[in-house]
């Protein structure tokens, strides 16, 4: 009996321990992204984000490219500017022919339901996307 009690205990433990399966755990890269928050540190690594009004939105299509209605080449909340680029999901990088330099790959990294680019900058440049 005692066993059959460990064993029940130990399943019940290792069950409550399991990971929920939320659907925003691990939300699909295809699809449009709108900018919601940006962050500019001003050099003493005390930069946070902070939230923007903006209808700027990124789209991640299934054939390997990206656009966007604003300029994916800078950290600008604008959306009168039409770009696009190639990315790739498995070095979580973008480039785009509509940037200074074409050849640079600008990063991201997808949280769950949240994009966070990054924009070369000699402090932190960084904005964060919603998922539509």
């Amino acid at each position: 009996m005692k066993k059959v009690l460990f064993v029940l205990f130990t399943a019940a433990i290792i069950y409550s321990c399991q990971n929920d399966d939320d659907s925003n755990s691990d939300v699909e890269l295809i699809g449009n992204w709108r900018l919601i928050e940006v962050l500019a540190d001003p050099g003493d690594g005390s930069g946070t984000f902070y939230p923007v009004e903006s209808k700027k939105v990124i789209t991640f299509k299934t054939d390997g490219t990206i656009t966007s209605n604003g300029n994916l080449c800078e950290m600008s909340i604008s959306s009168d500017h039409q770009t696009s680029g190639t990315y790739s999901k498995s070095e979580s990088t973008y480039n785009s022919s509509a940037c200074n330099n074409p050849t640079y790959n600008f990063t991201f990294e997808k949280n769950n339901n949240q994009l966070i680019v990054y924009y070369p900058c000699i402090e932190a440049c960084q904005a964060k996307y919603i998922k539509e």
